[in-house]
């Protein structure tokens, strides 16, 4: 197991400080992402737990391209991963916010 920790300035408030959403499974070859608000002094945070040991620079670069896209602030993300590509990983991100804009929505 290896753990790697990114810290990216962020621009987007998500909301409401209590918004949180869990999407994916830690299976072969998937992940699970976990989205909280948290204060982080207007920063994003992603915590990585992965099975594949020596791929920081990838997983740098992909939630890197992700922080650029999306620069949410106070917010950070634990990924639980068990083997995915980065197109998983961009998936389930995406999924995230999709979860979060549906919580934002609803009365």
């Amino acid at each position: 197991m290896e753990t790697l920790r990114y810290r990216f300035p962020g621009e987007r408030l998500l909301g409401a400080a209590d918004l949180h959403a869990l999407v994916g499974v830690v299976a072969s070859g998937n992940l699970e992402v976990l989205v909280e608000a948290v204060p982080l002094d207007g920063h994003m945070e992603i915590d990585v737990i992965t099975s594949a040991r020596g791929f920081g620079e990838i997983w740098q670069a992909v939630l890197a391209d992700f922080a650029a896209r999306h620069p949410l602030r106070d917010v950070r993300l634990s990924i639980n991963d068990a083997g995915a590509t980065p197109a998983v990983v961009s998936l389930r991100l995406q999924q995230a916010l999709e979860a979060l804009d549906e919580q934002g929505q609803q009365p």
